[in-house]
């Protein structure tokens, strides 16, 4: 990656975001620095100096900490100057990017896979699509799909710097001719091996958090998702795994479908750990975060993409002008999801649960083994859906719900192995009290009483709910 920086502004907001792709996407970097031409000439050197200065600086915490600076004038006097004007630098930058040049290990096996960046016609030729190819191979007489339009053709010629070839492999510069395609249709996109790539409407990611994107990343919010060569506008759920399992190795590039995995309001970073969590945890010690989050993306239209491409998601409705990074979070494409009706089809299988807790109180004790519960749920509830769920009281015993009682919302609970004496003592004081209450005159006896029993006897019930449960069971452990 080289990154072009105006010598007389320095890093701005948007040499910043290329930096953040860079990190993302490219292992090593060159950093040109251009219209050195437009300093003054007695301060040039020192010029040039403080600002490779401050880049290294800028570079120090990052993956392209040390890497080559340059300076250059790619073109003296701006756009306008006459083409007699000879650039700066320019042959320096070239022997920089030859010796940082470096040839990565080629595979031709696999589909085919080619980003297109250009595509023109050629009277009596055919249209020509160049770009380079991701991977596989092409050989003069294949059939190659543009899937963005469920088009297939057949490869008629092909020419790598302007020698005719007949096969090119991944790394490959090639353009290569079609018949019968209208150039106008495809200005840039992907072409594969037909039915290599899948079109899809919605996607599991595994995700980081970029670290210069402030403000929380929330579930159900929008983002600019960008995948291979289209940005489209998607929604996003947060998950993570099951508390127990925050600190498991989790295998990279695959998604386990057999596994349960919790729902989450928003990303979970240090940040976004509320201030009063951490005041809580400031004592308890480091806040537990989980190794690894997923995201289910949902896009407002399909994407053509490879599997397991890099996905990143931004806000690019941020105003430009705001000092203020605008891409939030990056990824990989694990799974995507081809049919139109995935919410039926496959979302059920992903198992994604929110963690439910409900509390009420006892009203009173009707026998040894059972008591009647009130403030749990609502008049219009239908308590029979939560018959034989287990809740636990506020003084230790373990309950099971066994029904309505009236038609207030109050329910009965099944105490299996009884009531402990303190407990039924605590709940007879209580009911006592009610009753004697009534009567409008209270003894020195009575204020006792009451100060004893001012803690009431509570229930709690927790369970789990899967969210793409169409029947939205209760799950309890």
């Amino acid at each position: 990656m080289m990154l072009v920086i105006d010598v007389t502004k320095g890093m701005q907001t948007q040499s910043a975001e290329c930096l953040v792709i860079g990190q993302i996407a490219c292992q090593k970097m060159v950093v040109v620095l251009n219209k050195i031409d437009l300093l003054p000439e007695e301060k040039r050197q020192s010029a040039i100096e403080k600002m490779t200065k401050k880049m290294q600086k800028t570079l120090e915490n990052t993956k392209f900490s040390g890497c080559p600076i340059v300076a250059v004038a790619a073109k003296p006097g701006g756009p306008e100057a006459p083409e007699s004007e000879n650039p700066q630098g320019i042959s320096e930058l070239i022997e920089v990017l030859k010796s940082q040049a470096y040839l990565p290990s080629r595979d031709p096996s696999g589909h085919f896979l080619m980003a297109v960046d250009h595509c023109f016609s050629i009277k009596g030729q055919g249209t020509v699509m160049t770009g380079t190819i991701l991977s596989g191979s092409v050989s003069l007489g294949d059939n190659v799909e543009i899937p963005a339009l469920k088009v297939t053709k057949k490869v008629k010629s092909m020419q790598m710097f302007h020698t005719p070839v007949t096969y090119a492999m991944q790394g490959d510069r090639v353009g290569v001719c079609v018949t019968q395609f209208d150039p106008k249709l495809l200005e840039r996109g992907l072409i594969c091996t037909p039915d290599s790539l899948h079109t899809i409407h919605a996607a599991i990611i595994s995700l980081k958090k970029i670290q210069y994107f402030r403000g929380a990343l929330q579930t159900k919010a929008k983002f600019h998702i960008t995948v291979g060569h289209e940005t489209v506008m998607g929604r996003v759920m947060f998950f993570s795994p099951a508390p127990a399992n925050f600190n498991e190795q989790i295998q990279e590039n695959v998604f386990d479908f057999e596994k349960d995995y919790l729902y989450q309001e928003q990303y979970l970073s240090k940040d976004s750990v509320s201030s009063e969590e951490n005041k809580e945890n400031d004592q308890a010690g480091e806040v537990q975060l989980p190794k690894q989050q997923w995201a289910l993306l949902e896009f407002e239209k399909p994407v053509t993409c490879p599997k397991l491409c890099l996905v990143i998601g931004s806000k690019l409705d941020t105003d430009i002008h705001a000092n203020t990074c605008r891409l939030a979070f990056h990824g990989v494409l694990l799974q995507g999801m081809e049919d139109k009706n995935y919410t039926e089809t496959f979302l059920p299988k992903l198992k994604v649960y929110k963690q439910k807790h409900k509390e009420g109180q006892v009203e009173r004790v009707m026998d040894d083994y059972s008591v009647i519960g009130r403030s749990l749920f609502k008049k219009e509830t239908n308590i029979q859906i939560f018959v034989g769920l287990k809740v636990k009281l506020s003084t230790g015993e373990d309950g099971i719900i066994d029904g309505g009682f009236g038609q207030s919302g109050k329910f009965k609970i099944r105490i299996p192995d009884g009531l402990k004496p303190d407990t039924k003592m605590l709940l007879t004081a209580a009911s006592k009290k009610k009753s004697k209450g009534g009567k409008g005159d209270m003894t020195k006896e009575d204020e006792s009483s009451k100060n004893d029993s001012a803690q009431p006897v509570t229930i709690s019930l927790i369970f789990k709910r899967y969210v793409f449960d169409t029947q939205k069971k209760m799950i309890q452990s």
